[in-house]
Formats: C-alpha cells, structure tokens, sequence
C-alpha cells in the first residue's frame, strides 16, 4: 500500500509550458469525448448519464403529477362521475408508484453520479458501465410500468400493494404482475447506483481527502446509498413471495393454507419507511452544500451533521411498524415503535439547528436556491409536527387511512424532498449548463409552488379529521367535504402551474440564456473548479485536497488544476484513467482504467428488462432465451471491460508519484463491489429468513410440518457438496498463485460437480419428504429457501467457468487474479447462504424438539 503524501513531500510541479499543456489536453479529449449522434445512447460518462438520469426522472415526475391533477378533478365536487372507480384506482396506484420508485429515489441517483465526481474532484465513478446500466434499466422499467395504464391494465392495489387482494389473481389482474416484476426490475437500477456511489465515495476521492474532510453532499451519498442497500432488498424479496404466490399458487399468504398477509405488509414497510429517509436525506444534503455558499463560511456542526445523518439512516430501520399501528399487533409493539418513531426526531432536529446556526453566524445572501431552501425547511418542519403526532399510537388509530395522512406525507415528502431538489436545480444549473436562468420568472415558480402547495395540502388535515377517507373515489354532498376539496384541487393546479413556469424557465433554449462567469456562487467545493466551456474529463487533473471547502481554503487550487500541476494530467496511453484511494486517508493505491462507450450495457439492460416483462406474461420459453442473451452480454461486458492486464505494472502519475496499474483483493474497486452487491443480496436472504420465523411466530402448525424432512440424510450430504465446492475454489486460487495454472484450471471447473450434487441434495430432501409448495407455508418457505439457494448456486457455477476461461486465455494469471479473487469472495457469500438454510430446515427444528 503506498504510504500516505504530504503536501510537503510533493515536488514542485514542472514549469507551465503551453505547447506540452494543449498536447495533453487534446489526448484527453480523445479519450473522454463522448459519440455524436445516435452513438450517445452508448457513452459510459457521468455527466451524460446524470442529465439523462434527470430528464428522464423529471419525465417520470410529470406523468405522475398528471396523475394527480386527475385524481384531483374528480374529488373537486361531491358525487362527481368524471373518471371510473377502476381507472381512479389505477390513477392513485401509479401516481404512488411513479413518484416513489421513478422520481424520488432515482432523481437522487441522478444527482449524484451528475455531481459526485465534481465535488470529489475525481475524473469519474469507477464503474460507469455500470451506471449506463442501470440507467437503462430504470428507463425501460419504469415506461412498462407506467405504460399500462394506456392499455387499461395498470395496477390498481395502491403503490403498497396489500396482500391478501393483491395476492389471489382472483381479485387483481395482470397489472399487480406489472407492477410486482416491473419494480423488481427497477429495484436493479437502484440497487446498482448505490453500488457504484458507495464505492466512488469510499475508493475515489482524491489524494489527501480523508474520511472527516469529505463534502457534507458525499456524506448523505454514502448513508443513502448504504440504506438503499438495506432498504431495497427485502422488498424484492417479498416481491417474490407475491409473484410466487400469484404465479404457482405458493402458499404465502393464504391464511387456509397456512399464510399470513401481515407478513407482506411487515416486508414492504421494511423498506417503506427507510424509503421516506431515502428520499428525505439526499435533498437534505443540497440544503447543506447550498447554505455554507449564500453563508460564505463553512457549515456549524460539521461533524454533528454527519453523526445525525447516520443517526437517522440506523432509526429508520426501527421505525416500519409506525404504518401497521391498526393491524392488531400487541401493545408491547407499538410502544416500542412509537417510541423509535418519535426518536428520529431527535437527529432529524439536530440537521435543522446546524442550518439555522450557520445563518445566524453569517450574513446570508439572498438567492433563488436560498429562497427554495427556506421554503423547504418551512414545510418539512410543518411536516414533521404532525408526523409526530401520527406516531403516537391513539392519535394514528383516528387518523389511520384519512387524508390526514396524505397531508401529513405530502408535506414530509415535498418539503424534505422536492422543495430541496428545486433549490439544487437552481443552484447547481450554471454548472450543468454553463447558462443562467432566469431570476424574476424563478421567483415566480417559486411563490406558485409554495402558495399553490399550501392550498392543496393544508385543508387535508381539515378534511382527514372531518373523517374523509384516503383513496375514497367519490363522496356525499352531506359529508360536508365539498368546499375544502375545491380549495384543495385550486391549489393543486396552482402547484402545477408553478411547476410548468419552472420548467420552461430551466428549459429554456439555451441560445436565449445569459452565459455565467465560472464558479458563478463563489463556492467552496470542487465541483466549480470545471472550465467553461466544460470539457468531457471533468477536472483537468486530480488535485490534492487537505480541506473541506479546497475553493476557499487552498490558494490558486483552480488555476493549478487547470494548469495539470496535479495528477493524472494526460492520457498517454490512450486510457480513461481514475486514482483509486483507500478508505479512511484517501492514500493512492493505483490507476484504474475504466471502459469507454459501449452498446453491451444497453443489450444487457434490454435483455434482462425483456425478462421480467416475458415472465409477466408467463411465456417462460422466450424469458428463458432472453435471460441467456442477458447472460452472454453480461460475461461480454465484463470479458473487455474489467481487470484488464496491463501493459505497464506501474507508471508515474505526476508530481513524482509512481502507481501500479492493477490491484486485486481488497485494494481493488471491483472486490468491494462484489462485496457491496453480495451485502444487498444477504439481506434479501435475511428478508427470506425473517419470513420463516415470523411464520414460526405466527402460525402454529408451521414448525410441526419440519418433522416430514428427512434431516440429517440429504441435508447433510447437501451441504457438504457446497462446502467441497467452496473448498476446491479457495484451493483453484493457491494453486494459481503457485503458477499452475493447468491444475488450477481443473481444480476450479472441477469445483462445480461437488456443489452441484449438494443443491441435488437439498432438492431431494424435499422431494423426498412430499413437501407440496401450493399446500402449506412451511412447505412453501423450504421450496423458496433451496431455490434461493439454487439460484445462487447456478450463478456461482457460471462464474466459476467464466474464471476458468480467463485463466486459460490469459487474462488472469498467477500475478494478476483479481477475477479470481472476486470468484471466491462470492463463493464466501454463498457458503453462508447453504449453512443458513441447513440450519433453518435441519438444526432449528432439532433444537425445537421436533426431531425429537
């Protein structure tokens, strides 16, 4: 590992010469441009990606808010026939759907892989395939989802989707499986942004930058992305009970068959109400990268911030059961989660009174993002009043499934979320299009959003109390509703007003726009530092950074990036280069060369987005022959794109500073990826695992069932199998790593016979013991626990064989084996995955005394 720089230890950089400076510049620039013309949809460069992220998630976000002002016409005046119950009932579903799984979590995903590398003062993200990947899965997801309701099959189960309705074909149609495997697919997308943020925020900053001097905005990246990681994944895996159950008539939530609907709602609220902290802390972190500018002095409570920030992400977990107070659970329960929900208070409190602080140090200047950032503290806290009274459980059991709520979540999410992101767009919009929006029609958007808000949501306290139902399609004149439902639609189209004045105005043809001085703001963070023109690279070269506002605190920082006085200046052999730091000082550890335009992200994106819409329509032959596509342009991606051996094993970055070319293990971007994704997916796992104890909890005869399996027979012959196939891939490693590479190569295809014979195992250790997955839960929680297992299994087999493959081509080597590594650090993964589901089908039930 090379030993931490000091800027003292640094020689000076080389006299500027301009001829030297142009050269470097223009094999930059053929590196890093992006394509012309259609070939764009294939360039792998942050800042595209990011752009398209926010079109078309602002694309998404109009739909939905249509959504809205039809909802909103129909509850204008009582008894009103304008829309049908069902298309009412589709209309609130997808509006749900759309702002929460295409606006809210994507548009943070789209800001940051805009704006992260920037404010890092790093050349990209290290996996920007990746992000044009998961792009692509979002846009191809989120129009199958939202494009059934031109067909009239569009979910109508509400963005929550309750069992036992949504679970028997019998009462929902073909629009609960749109939406079940057309959100499983965009949970992809989210799940591989925060996989690439998290690694770009821990392995990417520049030299210098320590964990305690990173920008507050890579903070709230770090911890949403994190809580994504934990959020998501139990929702796809109640996602597949569900399908499960609608598609084979798994027994999951069918309470004659031994089911339990409250399993569903304990799943998606696992992940609901992270999901609003999700949402709530990445617009909190623009509020705390605008406010030191306009303040013109660094953020009070820097430190504090970040401990609340992680603070709120760990209390949010605790919190699900806030939304399921009227389901009848035991009192003891409801205690402790309305105590937890009104705890969050606290760090979320503490966020606001460093802003107020800083304000009330400095004199703040007056601007269009300040104007949209007071407004937004004004509404969330509003927000956040009556949250705190939805948590106290008498008062939720009155205003439980009335429009008090949808205030209530309304002002939570649109002043701790949308009002923010306007204050960003307007703050961050002369980096992003070197242009000026107009000031006089910004205030305008402004004073109609919020005046228009206010009108809309405020009488929904009135009219929930008054006793109105959420999601109710029409009511009475004599309920005395009327007139503040006309208040409240006046105000929503005013609202919508106030967003079309802003989006014409950030629209606006840019020809027609005043073009701006650079670091217009007179920021602090690095972010500014980009040229105007921007140039396709990002930052001239990396700079070394030992202060959270560089800008302010390191003299001529600008103008010695410009100048490549810092590292990685040119491009000499014609690669897109990043310096890969470690985690806690950000010490150079090596340059990773990262893939350029391609269209097999795209063919990988399609083919699998093909999958889950063939499987909605159970045409499994085709879903099949898609998931192999998907597969071959996977391993294609990954054959030309990843741990490519290179020419040189070192080369000098600049300012004397020598680096290796190629890291595995550990050092590499690569192993912490596969250790980011596997963390996701263990805690899908654990989603599977809570469902079998809550089912041990909750359905008496379900541990009985336990005695049919045949236990220490096939179960221990399973995993052995597993474990034999684990060992002989940790074996495959040492043995390359001796120089054997024939041995190693047999070793590690050889490897894949053990674990296939103890899946053999497993699978016949339920056969054997008749267990029927459409007769009882317990039946059905083994079936999905060995297919899970399977599943993992079967990926394990194919990456195994890929390795091996690489091994014989050359590509990994006995010095240079970081597919190898990242093969057996997955194999740890699922040895974990057989030892659970051994202990889960064979020793907790002995413990229990049912073998016994």
């Amino acid at each position: 590992m090379t030993d931490e720089i000091k800027l003292s230890d640094l020689p000076p950089p080389e006299p500027y010469d301009k001829a030297r400076d142009e050269a470097q510049r223009a094999r930059l620039m053929k590196v890093w441009e992006a394509p012309k013309g259609w070939r764009k949809i294939s360039a792998v460069n942050n800042s595209l990606v990011g752009k398209w992220y926010l079109l078309v998630s602002f694309g998404f976000f109009t739909f939905a808010g249509i959504l809205a002002l039809m909802m909103r016409a129909q509850l204008a005046v009582p008894n009103n026939d304008l829309f049908s119950q069902e298309l009412y009932n589709q209309l609130f579903t997808l509006h749900g759907t759309a702002m929460m799984f295409l606006f809210a979590v994507p548009i943070f995903e789209a800001v940051a892989i805009l704006i992260l590398p920037e404010i890092l003062g790093a050349r990209d993200l290290p996996f920007p395939r990746l992000s044009a990947f998961g792009f692509w899965c979002f846009v191809i997801g989120g129009v199958f989802v939202c494009g059934s309701i031109f067909f009239g099959v569009a979910p109508d189960g509400g963005w929550f989707m309750y069992a036992p309705l949504s679970s028997n074909p019998d009462y929902s149609g073909l629009g609960t499986d749109i939406w079940l495997l057309g959100l499983s697919f965009i949970e992809v997308s989210s799940i591989a942004a925060a996989v690439e943020l998290i690694v770009g925020v821990l392995k990417s900053r520049p030299p210098g930058m320590r964990l305690n001097l990173m920008p507050l905005y890579c903070w709230y990246v770090l911890v949403v992305a994190g809580m994504i990681l934990f959020a998501f994944p139990p929702l796809i895996a109640g996602d597949l009970l569900l399908e499960m159950e609608r598609a084979f008539g798994w027994a999951f939530f069918d309470v004659d068959r031994g089911g339990d609907p409250i399993l569903w709602q304990h799943l998606f609220w696992i992940f609901g109400h992270p999901e609003v902290y999700i949402v709530f802390l990445p617009s909190i972190a623009l509020v705390a990268t605008i406010l030191p500018t306009f303040a013109g002095r660094p953020m009070v409570g820097h430190s504090w911030i970040v401990l609340s920030a992680i603070g709120v992400a760990f209390l949010s977990f605790g919190l699900w059961v806030h939304h399921m107070f009227t389901t009848g659970l035991p009192e003891i329960s409801l205690g402790f989660f309305s105590a937890a929900s009104e705890a969050v208070a606290v760090p979320t409190g503490i966020q606001i009174f460093c802003f107020i602080a800083t304000m009330l140090v400095a004199k703040v200047r007056p601007s269009v993002p300040m104007l949209f950032a007071g407004g937004a503290l004004a509404i969330f806290v509003f927000g956040g009043l009556t949250g705190v009274m939805v948590a106290l459980v008498p008062f939720d059991w009155q205003a439980h499934d009335t429009h008090f709520v949808v205030a209530h979540l309304h002002y939570t999410l649109i002043g701790g979320m949308l009002f923010p992101l306007f204050a960003g767009i307007h703050y961050w919009y002369p980096f992003v299009t070197e242009r000026m929006f107009s000031i006089r029609t910004a205030k305008w958007s402004f004073w109609l959003l919020f005046v228009g808000f206010n009108i809309a949501f405020l009488p929904m306290h009135w009219t929930g109390v008054m006793g109105m139902p959420r999601r109710v399609w029409t009511y009475d004149l004599a309920d005395g509703w009327g007139l503040l439902n006309m208040i409240s639609t006046i105000g929503a189209f005013v609202f919508a007003a106030g967003f079309a004045v802003l989006a014409a105005n950030v629209l606006w043809p840019r020809g027609r726009q005043a073009p701006v001085a650079r670091n217009v703001w007179n920021a602090g963070t690095m972010e500014w530092s980009e040229e105007i023109p921007g140039k396709p690279w990002g930052v001239r070269s990396i700079p070394y950074i030992h202060t959270r506002y560089p800008l302010w605190e390191q003299p001529d920082l600008i103008g010695q990036v410009d100048r490549g006085e810092w590292f990685l200046p040119d491009a000499e052999e014609g690669e897109r280069e990043l310096i890969v730091t470690d985690i806690l000082d950000a010490r150079p550890l090596f340059v990773q060369r990262v893939g350029g335009p391609s269209y097999l992200t795209l063919g990988s994106a399609g083919c699998l987005g093909t999958v889950f819409i063939l499987a909605t329509f159970h045409l499994w032959a085709l879903t099949l022959i898609f998931f192999a596509g998907f597969v071959g342009f996977t391993l294609y991606w990954l054959w030309t794109g990843t741990a490519r051996i290179p020419a040189t094993p070192e080369k000098p970055v600049g300012r004397g500073l020598v680096l290796p070319t190629y890291a595995q293990g550990n050092r590499s971007s690569g192993w912490w990826a596969v250790f980011i994704t596997m963390t996701g997916d263990m805690t899908a796992f654990m989603g599977l695992v809570f469902s079998y104890f809550y089912y041990w909890t909750a359905v008496p005869a379900f541990l009985p069932e336990a005695a049919r399996l045949p236990v220490f027979g096939w179960l221990v012959a399973g995993l052995a199998g597993v474990l034999a196939g684990w060992v002989l891939t940790l074996l495959s490693r040492q043995v390359l790593r001796q120089g054997r590479r024939g041995l190693a190569m047999v070793t590690l295809a050889g490897s894949v016979v053990p674990s296939a014979l103890g899946l053999g195992g497993f699978v016949w250790a339920a056969q054997a013991a008749g267990l029927d997955p459409t007769r009882t839960s317990f039946d059905a929680m083994v079936w999905m626990l060995v297919l899970w297992l399977g599943l993992h299994l079967g990926l394990n087999w194919v990456m195994q064989l890929y390795v091996t493959a690489r091994i014989y081509a050359g590509h990994c080597t006995p010095r240079y084996c970081a597919d190898h590594y990242n093969l057996t650090l997955y194999g740890h993964f699922v040895v974990i995955t057989g030892l659970t589901t051994f202990g889960l089908l064979a020793l907790f039930p002995m413990l229990m005394g049912v073998f016994g």
